[in-house]
């Protein structure tokens, strides 16, 4: 297995900062079968590349996981699913729709201005989200016909893995990011599978924070994945 450093590209996540990643030889005729054990060293999938974050001084993104079958909700996320009893979930097949586009295009107008992906269309949605190996499902949520929200997700042996969540950019009070994690819990518990994987961490981001209030949640170290300490239930 062949492993690339990118070099420094601008940082996702920090604007006056750089970023390094490992990447998972694209050209491997093996990624689909290398990616369970890619997850389990940290590792992300976006579109067709796996890569792990390999930043010079800085250990900032934290990969972290929810062992299903040891998750309860908190007060707050019953609430999430109670404020959401209207709506349907229903897993579907990783094909894009120009329902799913549309929505996905108003949600990164709303959420991501002048981040880069403003102008993403068809063949963008397809690149990152669908991928070419991927064994990828679409998780749909609709209340009265009305789609809300997608939650793109990856199977792996023994785990799945949220890859991302678009939602409509109305329907904020709602919850639907929340909504999305505890189905995917769900999902993968009702498969008989051991993790969800929610991709990256990073303490003192606000978009990152969500994360740690699905509980119990481990961390990979680098060598192994450990219990993270647990805040206060809201």
């Amino acid at each position: 297995m062949r492993l690339f450093d990118t070099g420094a590209h601008p940082c996702g996540y920090w604007p006056d900062r750089t970023a390094r990643d490992l990447v998972l030889d694209p050209r491997d005729p093996r990624l689909a079968q290398l990616y369970p054990l890619a997850l389990s060293w940290g590792f992300r999938r976006s579109g067709d590349i796996v890569y792990r974050p390999h930043c010079a001084g800085c250990r900032a993104c934290i990969a972290v996981r929810v062992p299903v079958n040891e998750f309860a909700p908190n007060r707050s996320q019953r609430r999430c699913l109670r404020r959401n009893a209207d709506v349907e979930m229903r897993v579907v097949a990783a094909i894009r729709t120009d329902e799913q586009l549309a929505l996905y295009q108003r949600y990164l107008a709303a959420r991501h201005p002048g981040g880069g992906m403003d102008d993403h269309g068809a063949s963008e949605y397809d690149q990152f989200l669908v991928g070419a190996w991927a064994s990828g499902r679409f998780l749909e949520f609709r209340s009265h016909g009305q789609l809300l929200a997608v939650a793109v997700t990856d199977r792996a042996d023994n785990a799945l893995s949220a890859v991302y969540t678009f939602y409509d950019p109305d329907q904020v009070s709602r919850g639907l990011g929340t909504l999305a994690v505890l189905h995917q819990i769900e999902w993968a518990r009702r498969e008989g599978l051991d993790y969800l994987y929610l991709g990256y961490w990073i303490e003192g981001h606000r978009k990152m924070d969500y994360k740690r209030r699905f509980r119990p949640l481990e961390a990979f170290t680098g060598r192994e994945w450990r219990r993270m300490e647990s805040g206060e239930d809201a």
